[in-house]
Protein backbone atom coordinates (compact mmCIF):
# COMPACT_ATOMS: atom_id res chain seq x y z
CA UNK A 1 0.00 0.00 0.00
CA UNK A 2 1.12 3.41 -0.95
CA UNK A 3 1.98 5.78 1.45
CA UNK A 4 -0.50 8.51 -0.12
CA UNK A 5 -3.06 6.31 0.44
CA UNK A 6 -2.09 5.05 3.78
CA UNK A 7 -2.37 8.46 4.74
CA UNK A 8 -5.24 9.09 3.70
CA UNK A 9 -6.74 6.70 5.68
CA UNK A 10 -4.71 7.95 8.52
CA UNK A 11 -6.55 11.35 7.85
CA UNK A 12 -10.06 9.44 8.25
CA UNK A 13 -8.58 8.13 11.89
CA UNK A 14 -8.13 4.36 10.66
CA UNK A 15 -6.04 2.66 13.40
CA UNK A 16 -5.02 -0.07 10.98
CA UNK A 17 -3.54 2.40 8.73
CA UNK A 18 -2.33 4.14 11.66
CA UNK A 19 -0.73 1.24 12.44
CA UNK A 20 1.03 0.19 9.22
CA UNK A 21 2.52 3.60 9.07
CA UNK A 22 4.37 3.63 12.47
CA UNK A 23 5.92 -0.29 11.64
CA UNK A 24 6.57 1.35 8.41
CA UNK A 25 8.69 4.37 10.01
CA UNK A 26 9.57 3.70 13.57
CA UNK A 27 12.82 1.94 12.88
CA UNK A 28 13.95 4.64 10.80
CA UNK A 29 12.60 7.65 12.78
CA UNK A 30 13.89 5.85 15.96
CA UNK A 31 17.60 5.67 14.25
CA UNK A 32 17.17 9.84 13.93
CA UNK A 33 16.02 9.89 17.20
CA UNK A 34 18.56 8.84 18.55
CA UNK A 35 21.30 10.41 16.70
CA UNK A 36 20.78 13.58 18.75
CA UNK A 37 19.54 12.11 22.05
CA UNK A 38 22.17 9.36 22.27
CA UNK A 39 19.85 7.88 25.41
CA UNK A 40 17.67 4.99 24.06
CA UNK A 41 14.80 5.66 26.10
CA UNK A 42 14.36 9.30 25.30
CA UNK A 43 15.08 8.65 21.52
CA UNK A 44 11.98 6.07 21.81
CA UNK A 45 10.18 8.63 24.03
CA UNK A 46 11.00 11.68 21.69
CA UNK A 47 10.19 9.25 18.20
CA UNK A 48 6.52 8.72 20.21
CA UNK A 49 5.83 11.98 20.56
CA UNK A 50 6.74 12.88 17.44
CA UNK A 51 4.28 9.89 15.58
CA UNK A 52 1.37 11.45 18.01
CA UNK A 53 2.67 15.11 16.74
CA UNK A 54 2.19 14.40 13.26
CA UNK A 55 -0.95 11.18 13.66
CA UNK A 56 -2.85 15.00 15.20
CA UNK A 57 -1.33 17.44 12.81
CA UNK A 58 -1.52 15.39 9.80
CA UNK A 59 -3.97 17.41 8.15
CA UNK A 60 -1.17 19.82 7.79
CA UNK A 61 0.82 17.33 5.05
CA UNK A 62 0.25 18.57 1.80
CA UNK A 63 2.19 15.63 -0.11
CA UNK A 64 5.42 18.48 -1.37
CA UNK A 65 7.64 16.50 0.18
CA UNK A 66 7.52 12.58 0.75
CA UNK A 67 5.98 11.40 3.95
CA UNK A 68 9.06 10.05 5.41
CA UNK A 69 10.85 13.75 4.99
CA UNK A 70 7.94 15.25 6.91
CA UNK A 71 8.07 12.46 9.71
CA UNK A 72 11.78 13.37 9.70
CA UNK A 73 11.44 16.82 10.60
CA UNK A 74 8.90 16.46 13.14
CA UNK A 75 10.93 13.50 14.88
CA UNK A 76 13.98 16.04 14.97
CA UNK A 77 11.94 19.42 16.04
CA UNK A 78 10.67 16.58 19.13
CA UNK A 79 14.25 15.79 19.90
CA UNK A 80 15.59 19.46 19.64
CA UNK A 81 12.70 20.50 21.75
CA UNK A 82 13.92 17.85 24.54
CA UNK A 83 17.39 19.04 24.46
CA UNK A 84 16.44 22.20 25.27
CA UNK A 85 13.77 20.87 28.07
CA UNK A 86 16.58 19.30 29.19
CA UNK A 87 18.20 23.03 29.15
CA UNK A 88 21.65 22.20 27.15
CA UNK A 89 23.57 25.14 27.85
CA UNK A 90 25.52 26.21 24.82
CA UNK A 91 29.26 27.69 24.99
CA UNK A 92 29.25 31.58 25.06
CA UNK A 93 30.13 32.94 22.28
CA UNK A 94 32.10 36.04 21.62
CA UNK A 95 30.22 36.57 18.25
CA UNK A 96 32.41 39.38 16.67
CA UNK A 97 35.52 37.19 16.84
CA UNK A 98 34.41 34.15 14.12
CA UNK A 99 32.50 35.43 10.83
CA UNK A 100 33.28 32.35 8.89
CA UNK A 101 32.49 30.72 5.52
CA UNK A 102 32.40 27.76 4.11
CA UNK A 103 34.94 28.06 1.38
CA UNK A 104 37.30 29.78 4.21
CA UNK A 105 36.60 26.69 6.50
CA UNK A 106 38.73 24.20 4.21
CA UNK A 107 37.16 21.48 5.54
CA UNK A 108 38.05 18.01 4.29
CA UNK A 109 38.35 14.47 5.35
CA UNK A 110 39.96 11.44 3.69
CA UNK A 111 38.51 9.62 0.51
CA UNK A 112 38.79 6.51 2.83
CA UNK A 113 36.99 7.70 5.82
CA UNK A 114 34.05 5.91 6.25
CA UNK A 115 30.42 7.36 6.94
CA UNK A 116 30.30 5.15 10.01
CA UNK A 117 33.66 7.15 11.37
CA UNK A 118 32.10 10.58 10.34
CA UNK A 119 29.01 9.64 12.69
CA UNK A 120 31.33 8.07 15.51
CA UNK A 121 33.33 11.25 15.63
CA UNK A 122 30.20 13.18 15.49
CA UNK A 123 29.10 11.57 18.84
CA UNK A 124 32.41 12.26 20.21
CA UNK A 125 31.82 15.84 20.09
CA UNK A 126 30.70 18.13 22.82
CA UNK A 127 26.91 18.72 22.63
CA UNK A 128 26.69 22.50 21.22
CA UNK A 129 28.69 21.47 18.46
CA UNK A 130 27.47 18.02 17.91
CA UNK A 131 23.84 19.43 17.27
CA UNK A 132 25.14 21.93 15.07
CA UNK A 133 27.45 20.05 12.99
CA UNK A 134 24.22 17.45 13.26
CA UNK A 135 21.46 19.75 11.70
CA UNK A 136 24.23 21.45 9.17
CA UNK A 137 26.15 18.31 8.04
CA UNK A 138 23.49 15.57 8.21
CA UNK A 139 19.95 17.13 7.74
CA UNK A 140 20.99 19.89 5.43
CA UNK A 141 19.84 22.99 7.55
CA UNK A 142 21.13 26.06 7.04
CA UNK A 143 22.50 28.70 9.67
CA UNK A 144 19.39 30.29 9.91
CA UNK A 145 17.25 27.70 10.12
CA UNK A 146 19.84 26.22 12.69
CA UNK A 147 19.66 29.37 14.68
CA UNK A 148 15.79 29.67 14.86
CA UNK A 149 15.67 25.59 15.84
CA UNK A 150 18.23 26.56 18.86
CA UNK A 151 17.57 30.18 19.90
CA UNK A 152 21.18 31.32 19.08
CA UNK A 153 22.70 34.02 16.34
CA UNK A 154 23.51 32.79 13.08
CA UNK A 155 26.99 33.90 13.97
CA UNK A 156 26.74 31.44 17.09
CA UNK A 157 25.96 28.70 14.77
CA UNK A 158 28.50 29.51 12.41
CA UNK A 159 31.06 29.47 15.11
CA UNK A 160 29.66 25.85 16.58
CA UNK A 161 29.95 24.53 13.08
CA UNK A 162 33.86 25.57 12.69
CA UNK A 163 34.79 24.72 16.15
CA UNK A 164 32.75 21.16 15.40
CA UNK A 165 34.74 20.55 12.04
CA UNK A 166 38.39 21.66 13.76
CA UNK A 167 37.33 19.00 16.28
CA UNK A 168 35.91 16.26 13.66
CA UNK A 169 38.82 17.19 11.55
CA UNK A 170 41.34 16.09 14.47
CA UNK A 171 39.55 13.33 15.18
CA UNK A 172 39.21 11.92 11.69
CA UNK A 173 43.07 13.06 11.27
CA UNK A 174 43.95 10.67 14.42
CA UNK A 175 41.79 8.26 12.73
CA UNK A 176 43.54 8.13 9.42
CA UNK A 177 47.29 8.33 10.24
CA UNK A 178 47.23 6.63 13.88
CA UNK A 179 48.50 9.73 16.15
CA UNK A 180 48.66 12.27 13.95
CA UNK A 181 51.59 13.94 14.71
Amino acid sequence: MSDSLLVEQCRQRNRKAQLKLYEQYCDGMFIVAHRYLRDTAAAEDAMQEAFIKAFQKLHQYKGDVTFGAWLKRIVINTCLDSIKARKMQLYAINEEVMSITEEEAGWQVADETTYEEVLQAIEKLPDNYRTVVQLYLLEGYDHQEIAEILGISESASRTNLHRGKIQLKEQLKHLNYGTGY
